[in-house]
């Protein structure tokens, strides 16, 4: 028996995580006696800092990755979007966990579908207004990469035994059930669902028994675990600090605003700067406990 550990959306660099919060969670993993862990994308912006995350968890534990959309805006060859050169660079291949589990690595992608607006044309202008992606220079269409990702991980799922069950990873939303509709003034929030994931991902992945569980994030909301046509789906990523439920817990604590608005919080913790570093430190490691998904195998 063994345990697997999986994140996603760390974003060392953006939430200013030091050494010493890395220590206390590769601690944490230890001490729950994790036997493989997994970072699910968006590790950080730079894929030298990716890269260092992953190596500094690897000197404890057995650890693989692949990439989010975060690291991919860094990667100017096209072979390392899905084939980077790193012994653990987990992306369209597989790890084995036991005898009769293994893990299968996918970066993912997105084709519109969960957009409220069907113009492709829409949606690239939106894209390129508004959304960190346009930094990212692939060939192809979103929609084209994301059928390019989802054939194959088709052939991958069926050169996997039949008798393996199988835990994907992956960044991007496969299921339009964790897909959020919004309301009211946030509405418009709906047109850039399009780049949160991709429904024929999900369909690929229901064509094979052998599935049992599939980790993602890119949402920035947690949605837990959920049982969704026999696939287990777990969502909880780790997200920007603030998001965080313990910046919501120092802001409203300390009365520092009547309601907790994420997009509205960064000018107050500047002007709390030292304040929150200190309650940070203290209840960072917390927070990545309620974004970590264990698996036994």
């Amino acid at each position: 028996m063994g345990k697997l550990a999986v994140v996603t959306d760390l974003h060392a660099d953006i939430n200013h995580l030091t050494i010493a919060d890395l220590q206390r969670f590769r601690d944490y993993l230890e001490a729950q006696e994790v036997t493989h862990f997994h970072l699910a994308g968006d590790i950080a912006n730079k894929v030298k800092t990716a890269v260092e995350v992953v190596e500094f968890f690897q000197q404890g534990l057995p650890t693989t990755f692949h990439w989010g959309n975060h690291e991919m805006a860094d990667i100017g060859k096209e072979q390392d979007f899905e084939d980077y050169n790193h012994q653990h660079f987990l992306n369209f291949s597989t790890v084995e966990l036991s005898s009769s589990h293994v893990l299968l690595g996918v970066n993912g992608w997105y084709d519109y579908q969960f957009s409220d607006i069907k113009d492709a044309n829409e949606i690239l202008r939106l894209k390129n207004l508004f959304w960190y992606d346009r930094m990212i220079q692939r060939a192809g269409t979103d929609p084209e990469i994301s059928q390019r990702v989802s054939e194959r991980l088709g052939k991958v799922l069926t050169t996997i035994p039949a008798d393996k069950k199988i835990v994907v990873a992956t960044h991007f939303v496969p299921k339009e059930e964790f897909i959020v509709q919004h309301t009211g003034k946030y509405q418009r929030w709906n047109h850039l669902n399009a780049f949160l994931g991709a429904k024929i991902f999900g369909e690929t992945l229901e064509q094979f028994p052998a599935v049992e569980q599939v980790v993602f994030g890119h949402t920035h909301r947690r949605f837990g675990t959920q049982t969704i046509d026999d696939i287990i789906y777990h969502c909880r990523p780790f997200g920007y600090y603030f998001e965080w439920q313990l910046t919501r817990a120092f802001v409203l604590d300390n009365q520092l605003a009547e309601v907790f608005n994420p997009t509205k919080i960064r000018g107050i913790l500047r002007r709390n700067q030292p304040a929150f570093d200190r309650y940070k430190e203290q209840h960072v490691l917390d927070e990545f406990k309620r974004s970590v998904t264990m698996i036994d195998y």
